[in-house]
Order: structure tokens, then C-alpha cells, then sequence
């Protein structure tokens, strides 16, 4: 269950006492308000608060440029002529804050982003619960031989079962250890502090985190993509969803410009032009590393 019954109780109020405001709203993401949406098998993510829409990001690029933009004849216009210029301050005007569960070894990775604020869920003073993140077998996958950081081939039949059994197995005792260690029947009890170590990197958190829309589009154009680690990648894609509903035109010119653009070096616009002149082009004669050319060719084929 990914909510606790207090948490559930939490949000339905919430969500039951509607207020009045005199600033502005996104139809979108009042809709998202408080909801938790599920992922992986115990994890979500759910909107808090925000501040802003569309509209704000145009307010604040007309008061900091003022002539400058006012050739832009709309604002859906104004804000594809900030992405594509790569004008962030405008989009810094947004914010959102997010509630998300996820498993410890996820969250290492995410706080590597060190532009929002955060606040976790302290197991020095809580006890956590025994949720742990145990993946389904379609993600169960060997280590990548042309990868260090990937995955390779699924696992398949009696291997993927052994795998799946030496998680589960090793969490529960972990955890069994750990609930043992606090235990204060006939003992005094370790610290909470440091019964903790035990724990896996697959048991869940929960933190709150506030960002600015210029630094989670950031977030989601690194952790969104195809190459990412999949259970990050899981968290990335419904936040893209619940971005897409909040500031639709922002993250239209987003996913225009940045997501689904082809980023091209000194070289590679090079080649590319002798390319369209008719000349050929090999990595020998491009001026471009083995790793960039195959990068290369898979954007704009042999």
C-alpha cells in the first residue's frame, strides 16, 4: 500500500476543503493537487504546492527584457523563444513542491540534482516500514558488457527466480535484524541511528522536494531519458505528466527543443554540411571521437 491510512485522510481533506485565491492557477495541476500517483511497487509522487503557470513565465521575461520581446506576438510564442534561446530565468519563476516515496538507492541518485530543497523522512527519529523496492522480471537484467553503468540481457527462468528469492529474502532479514536491534523486550534497544545501517538500499523513503520548473526540467531532461536507470526513469516519466498538465506550452517547447533535439558539436554541424554538399563523410576524415561518431550516425544515419 503505497499511502498510509493517516496520509489517505490527510489528502482527502485536503482535497474536500477547496479555497479561495487571488493568485493565479493552473487548471491542470489543481487537478493534481494532493493525489498520489503510484510507482514501482510501493513508491509515488504526489504535487504539495506550486507557484505559477504559463502566464507567469512570460510576466517575468516581459519585465526583464521589455522591448525585447515584444515582437513575440503570444505567449506560447514568447516562452518557445525562451527555451529555444536558452533564456532559464523566466522559468525559475515557477516552483512546485513534490511528496515522493522512493527506495534509498533511487535517492541517491536524485539528490545528486543540487538545485531544490529537501526535506526526508528521518530514520534517526522514526522507525521505517518494511517496504522494500523488489523489481518486476522484466527489469531483472545482467550487467551490460559494452555498459558499466547499464543493463544488459533480462535475466530468464531458475536464474531470475534465485535473484528475485536473495532479494526478498535478504530485506526481510535485514529488516528482522533491524526491528530485533530496536527492541527494548528484555533489552535496552540500539539507537535508531544506528540501527539503521543495516538496512538495504532497496527499503523506502519519503521526501518532500521543492524546485523551481528551470531545474525539473533539467531533472527530467537527464532522468526522462531512454538512457537513464529505469526506476528513476519510472518517477521522471509522471513527473513529465504532471508538468505537461501544469505549464502545457512550457513543457511542449520543452520536450521541442530539449528532449526530443539533436544537440550537435562544432564537428558534427561540419559534417553535416558536407554531407548535404554531396561530399562523404567517415570518421577518419570528421574530426569526431569513435563514441561521437556512432552518436553521429544513429541521429542522421551512414
Amino acid at each position: 500500500m503505497p499511502l498510509t491510512p493517516e496520509q489517505q485522510a490527510e489528502i482527502e481533506s485536503e482535497r474536500a476543503t477547496p479555497r479561495q485565491t487571488l493568485r493565479a492557477v493552473s487548471p491542470g495541476m489543481e487537478a493534481r493537487l494532493y493525489t498520489a500517483h503510484p510507482v514501482l511497487d510501493h513508491g509515488f509522487v504526489r504535487v504539495i504546492d506550486y507557484m505559477g503557470d504559463d502566464a507567469a513565465i512570460c510576466q517575468a521575461a516581459r519585465v526583464s527584457y521589455g522591448k525585447g520581446t515584444r515582437s513575440v506576438q503570444n505567449d506560447e510564442g514568447l516562452i518557445r523563444y525562451l527555451m529555444r534561446h536558452w533564456h532559464s530565468t523566466p522559468f525559475e519563476m515557477c516552483e512546485v513542491k513534490f511528496h515522493v516515496k522512493l527506495p534509498v538507492f533511487v535517492a541517491r541518485q536524485w539528490i545528486r540534482h543540487r538545485t531544490a530543497n529537501v526535506n526526508e523522512y528521518s530514520a534517526r527519529y522514526s522507525i521505517l516500514d518494511r517496504e522494500f523496492y523488489i523489481p518486476r522480471a522484466e527489469h531483472l537484467a545482467a550487467q551490460s558488457t559494452q555498459n558499466n553503468q547499464g543493463r544488459g540481457e533480462v535475466l530468464q527462468g531458475a536464474e531470475a527466480q534465485r535473484v528475485l528469492d536473495l532479494l526478498r529474502e535478504d530485506a526481510m532479514r535485514s529488516y528482522d535484524h533491524y526491528e530485533s536491534m530496536l527492541s527494548q523486550d528484555g533489552q535496552q534497544g540500539l539507537a535508531r541511528e544506528l540501527a539503521r545501517m543495516n538496512l538495504p538500499a532497496n527499503i523506502y523513503t519519503q521526501w518532500y522536494w521543492k524546485v523551481d520548473l528551470h531545474n525539473l526540467l533539467h531533472f527530467l531532461r537527464l532522468r526522462a531519458d531512454s538512457h537513464a536507470q529505469y526506476e528513476i526513469r519510472a518517477y521522471a516519466d509522471l513527473m513529465c505528466e504532471i508538468v505537461a498538465d501544469w505549464v502545457p506550452a512550457a513543457f511542449a517547447a520543452f520536450r521541442d527543443y530539449r528532449m526530443d533535439a539533436v544537440s550537435l558539436s562544432a564537428q558534427g554541424a561540419e559534417a553535416l554540411r558536407r554531407r548535404l554538399a554531396g561530399q562523404v563523410v567517415t570518421q577518419e576524415n570528421s574530426g569526431m571521437g569513435a563514441r561521437e561518431w556512432r552518436e553521429f550516425v544513429e541521429a542522421w544515419g551512414e
